[in-house]
């Protein structure tokens, strides 16, 4: 069995770019920790200062198999490309046709550009549209393949 891991992303607005990211993965807002009716009460007991319970926001998969998912209010605004990107495999990936999976791509593409993603570069392979790069609502690069 592999490790467990989550990934956490810094951001400004949490509770706004855990909302597209819900979207754009198909995920949902995690549960409150064991024992716990809410959030809210959990950080009342682990005493956080209530104008800090909106810092944070937190995503799972519905199905229990992808990682876990953070976002965390940091007062800095991104300044370079990622050095780790995502890639959203919602044409199925390349093993899946190419004339099954790009009418996919582009259906998520305006999707998401709806949602305050814009896209950043269409990239072609063997002379037709293969994969597009995006960036989330405060500009973190992604792959739609």
């Amino acid at each position: 069995m592999g490790t467990k891991w989550s990934l956490t992303i810094d951001c400004a607005y949490p509770g706004k770019l855990a909302a597209f990211w819900a979207l754009a993965l198909g995920y949902e807002e995690k549960p409150a920790p064991a024992g716990f009716g809410s959030w809210e009460e959990w950080f009342s007991h682990h005493e956080v200062p209530e104008d800090e319970w909106d810092d944070g926001a937190y995503l799972s998969d519905p199905d229990g198999v992808g990682p876990t998912l953070s976002f965390l209010k940091v007062p800095e605004p991104k300044v370079a490309k990622n050095r780790l990107h995502v890639d959203v495999r919602v044409g199925g990936g390349r093993e899946t046709p190419w004339e099954v999976r790009w009418p996919r791509v582009v259906e998520a593409v305006e999707r998401l550009t709806a949602a305050g993603a814009t896209v950043v570069r269409e990239y072609e392979l063997q002379g037709r549209p293969d994969h597009v790069v995006m960036a989330d609502p405060e500009g973190n690069e992604f792959c739609l393949v």
